[in-house]
């Protein structure tokens, strides 16, 4: 049996990655760096459950309100967290 997996992806990605770059401009530090971008992402990512989808109609139409919000906060969190995180690992390998 062969399947094609390719049209799945993970519902989070992006909008952590559109959070990312929101709150990037808080972070001017982290945000002249590519390579740290993508660590936040990962961050704030994995602090995240996986909601693996197809097509984000199907998402979108199965989620109450309230569950879109608790997501929606949720990500905000996660990705708070991730600049901090980031921020608090690079000054670390600074004074190194």
């Amino acid at each position: 049996m062969n399947a094609d997996f390719s049209s799945l992806y993970n519902h989070h990605e992006r909008e952590v990655f559109g959070a990312v770059l929101d709150a990037s401009k808080d972070f001017p530090e982290i945000a002249s760096s590519k390579d740290l971008l993508c660590d936040v992402a990962c961050v704030a990512l994995n602090r995240l459950p996986p909601r693996y989808i197809r097509h984000e109609v199907d998402f979108s139409f199965y989620l109450t309100e309230h569950e879109r919000l608790e997501i929606d906060n949720a990500i905000v969190e996660a990705v708070a967290y991730a600049f901090n995180f980031v921020q608090a690992r690079t000054a670390l390998r600074a004074r190194k």
